[in-house]
Formats: structure tokens, C-alpha cells, sequence
């Protein structure tokens, strides 16, 4: 690495200091900027030092838990990655990470528009791709061009990088295989095998209706998480393929976690898993198909995933004026679903009744402009649950219409479109456990708000 590198790495660095130190944030993507616009291929010489290689996540819901739940296992094996754990996903926080820390091996969460970038610049060793839903349109395009570009990184890749994919996923599955149909050796597959946990029908929300291959509709036997099932081609054989690794016999305790037995290569053995939903049974499914890839034996990973603690804004709980606010990132039909059966879950299996609930819309660029997916979750899910909704954010008047149009007694629904005053009558009309469902801006500035504070700390740390 040259002088002129590191005198440009130094600058950066000491510039994100002065960041965080201001207090006015950008500590997780400042310096990777600096250093990217000073050095354009800055990723690959600080990638190059990672003598053990490269481990690489995306999809569209779930990267950053599965990430940390990877970091997690490789931990519980005496391995410190150098890991994106703050969530800023693209080249920038990719870059401000390989710049702050040290370590043999990396792990990056990345967007999956940024996906080809990265693995072009980081040349991993291991892919773990997990779902594709549709999600802020204006941004990433249909689905069906996203999946043309991965399979594109997969067949470039092959015999070069392993891969972990998500059998339940048409979409993603369907890149396991070659022009023949035939699966790709370098390829492990995920999936639940638990039918009890299945939808009773396929969601207003599912997205993979045909197949890539010959464009015939996908026969559903099953479905759990949107489109996330056991399928079939009535038309060709780019059915769902054989899970390496299963999960069954789940059991889903509301906000409380789940435990589920897991049939492995190495073995079967259960988890008991401290986050909610069966999103995060597929999170904790592709975080251990991963682990057993980067050589953590089968208890460690275990261990591991089970020592997991919530990522920022994914089931994190911060305590606020003596209330529990548990904070659900919400951003897709599809996640937003889930989030909404585990809040069902939760009311049923509580003593206190129904919920009070905390909702940040905003349309800010990260978020998406078009809104208009809340129209295509579930919120119905939330009749004779709710006992309190406050409506927050930029587009909080239409939040509450969407939850008016659902059915619920307008009599329940408030709004306020200041995060902090929101937060506060939230807070100091509930009568327990405050749930607070932001966007993805909502969520920052929800917790630079808790941050200033002192209630919780800054998401960089």
C-alpha cells in the first residue's frame, strides 16, 4: 500500500472522527466517501488485506440481522470480522469499514442494487443471497431485472465463490442452477420444512408468480413469507429444490423469539432463537448454512446464533419514560406482513390486551417516494389488536387512512407528524410494551433522537 494511500486513508479516517465527535452523524459513510472520491478503487487494496477472504450478504429483507447473526457464530469460534454491522450497505460502508477495523476475514451486508459492485471489487469467497421482495420500485426496478443481474454474478462466479441461496425463494433458488437445469456444486440451499407454519393462503403481497425460466405460473403448495414456499413449474423442472439445511418443528413465541429443530450436513440439533417471527427463522437459517460454509462447527454456530442480540431497529427494545418501546423496521409489503403476524401473535398470547402502536411513514429517498406499497400490507391483521395507534413521519395522514380503510375505529388513530412529540404521546398514553413500526429514515431519526438522549446509543458504535 503506498505512502500516498495512506496519507489519504489517515485524512479520511480523522474526518469521520471529527463527524462523530460533531455530533451532525454521517460516522458510517463519511469516511468511506472521502476515501473513495480521493482513491475510486480504495475497496479493492483494503479488501486485499483480508487474508482469509470475503463473506458477502444480500437481499431485501433480512441482510443486516443475517449478518449479525453471522458475525455472531464467527465470534463463537474466536473470529472477529471486519463487518458493516451499522447497516450502511453500499460502496461507502463497505469502504468505511475496511478503513476503521482490522481482521483476517470480512462481512459485509450489501443493497442488492450494489451486489455486482461489491462482489466485483471484494471478489468474496462466500455470496449468501436470501430473498428478493419487491421493495422502493423508483429505486431498484422489478424484481425480475434484479434477479437477471444476480444470476449474471452467479454464473461469472461459479467455481470461484461458494454460495448459500434460499430454496424457498423461486427467484433466488433458480440461480443455483445452470442453462441444464442441473444444480451448481458450489451451491448450498435453505429452506423450512415445517408445514404447520404455512399461510392459510398466498398473501395480497406475493411477488414470484412465474417461472424465469419458461414464464409458466408457479404452482404453490405452500407459502410462509410471502412468496417464500414450496413451489413447483407445472411447465419445465425449475421446481424448488432439496434444502441442505431445514428448519422444522417451529414454534413462534410472539415477540419473545422461537425455537425450531434444524436438520444440517453436520447434524440436527435445535435453536432457541431470541428474535421474533418466522422472517427471522429464515435469517438464522441462512446465518448457519453460511457458518458451517466458513468452517464453524455445528454447537459453535448454534451457540452463536443463539447469543444473538437484536440489530438496530430490528427488534431492538430501548426503555423511554419508564416504557418499553420495541422498535420493527418496516419498508415492504412483505416485511411489513411479518412484522404484523408477530404483533398478532403477541396480543393473543398477552395478558394485557390489545397494543399500542407507534407508525413512521416517511417517503424520504432511502425509504422510497412511492408510499403507496402500505396499501399492499396486511394492516387488517392489526383489527381487535390495537387499542392505541399514533401516526408519525412525513406521510402520517395517509398512514392513517390506509389503517382506516383496514377497518379500524378512527377512534384508535391519532396523528402527529413530529417524530419527537409522536414518540412522546405515544409513550405517555401507553399502559405497557410501546411498538413502534418506523421506515427506514423514521428509524434514524428515531434514534438520534434516543441517542440525544442518552437512551440509547449512536448506531455507528
Amino acid at each position: 500500500m503506498s505512502a500516498s494511500f495512506r496519507l489519504k486513508a489517515g485524512l479520511a479516517r480523522a474526518t469521520g472522527s471529527l463527524s462523530r465527535r460533531s455530533g451532525r452523524g454521517g460516522g458510517t459513510t463519511l469516511p468511506g466517501r472521502l476515501l473513495l472520491r480521493l482513491e475510486p478503487d480504495a475497496i479493492e487494496q483494503l479488501g486485499a488485506r483480508l487474508r482469509a477472504g470475503a463473506t458477502i450478504v444480500s437481499a431485501t429483507n433480512g441482510k443486516t440481522t443475517t449478518s449479525g447473526m453471522i458475525a455472531s457464530a464467527l465470534r463463537a469460534d474466536g473470529r472477529e470480522p471486519v463487518h458493516n454491522r451499522a447497516g450502511s450497505n453500499m460502496t461507502w460502508g463497505v469502504a468505511t469499514a475496511l478503513l476503521e477495523q482490522e481482521g483476517e476475514e470480512g462481512l459485509f451486508e450489501v443493497d442488492e442494487a450494489w451486489l455486482a459492485t461489491l462482489v466485483a471489487q471484494l471478489n468474496p469467497r462466500l455470496v449468501v443471497l436470501s430473498n428478493l421482495f419487491r421493495d422502493q420500485l423508483d429505486r431498484y426496478g422489478e424484481l425480475e431485472h434484479l434477479a437477471d443481474e444476480w444470476a449474471q454474478i452467479v454464473s461469472e462466479r461459479a467455481g470461484g465463490a461458494a454460495f448459500v441461496l434460499n430454496a424457498d425463494d423461486p427467484l433466488v433458488a433458480d440461480l443455483g442452477r445452470d442453462r441444464e437445469l442441473r444444480r451448481r456444486p458450489e451451491v448450498s440451499f435453505f429452506g423450512i420444512e415445517d408445514p404447520s407454519q404455512a399461510l392459510p393462503e398466498l398473501q395480497h403481497a406475493h411477488d414470484a408468480k412465474h417461472c424465469r425460466r419458461c414464464g409458466a405460473p408457479y404452482a404453490y403448495e405452500r407459502a410462509f413469507v410471502g412468496h417464500l414456499g414450496h413451489y413447483s413449474c407445472p411447465n419445465c423442472e425449475a421446481d424448488r429444490p432439496e434444502p441442505d439445511l431445514a428448519a422444522t418443528e417451529i414454534e413462534l413465541d410472539g415477540i419473545s423469539g422461537s425455537r425450531f429443530r434444524v436438520r444440517t450436513p453436520a447434524g440436527e440439533t435445535t435453536v432457541e432463537l431470541p428474535l421474533p417471527g418466522l422472517y427471522n427463522v429464515y435469517n438464522a437459517l441462512a446465518a448457519l448454512a453460511a457458518a458451517l460454509r466458513l468452517g464453524v462447527p455445528l454447537s459453535t454456530a448454534v451457540a452463536g446464533l443463539e447469543a444473538t442480540t437484536a440489530a438496530f431497529g430490528r427488534v431492538e427494545t430501548i426503555e423511554v419514560g419508564g416504557v418499553a418501546v420495541s422498535i420493527l423496521l418496516v419498508k415492504n409489503p412483505a416485511g411489513a406482513n411479518e412484522v404484523l403476524r408477530t404483533l398478532r401473535l403477541e396480543a393473543e398470547k398477552a395478558d394485557e390486551g390489545p397494543l399500542d402502536l407507534w407508525i413512521a411513514l416517511n417517503d424520504g429517498i432511502a425509504d422510497g417516494r412511492d408510499v403507496s406499497w402500505v396499501w399492499d400490507a396486511d394492516f387488517e391483521l392489526l383489527i381487535g389488536h390495537a387499542r392505541r395507534i399514533v401516526c408519525t413521519g412525513t406521510r402520517a395522514a395517509e398512514m392513517a387512512l390506509r389503517l382506516k380503510y383496514a377497518g379500524l375505529d378512527p377512534a384508535l388513530i391519532e396523528v402527529e407528524g413530529s417524530i419527537e412529540r409522536s414518540l412522546d404521546e405515544a409513550v405517555a398514553g401507553a399502559r405497557g410494551r410501546l411498538f413502534a413500526l418506523p421506515t427506514y429514515t423514521a428509524l434514524i431519526e428515531l434514534r438520534t433522537l434516543l441517542a440525544s438522549r442518552g437512551l440509547a446509543r449512536e448506531f455507528w458504535r
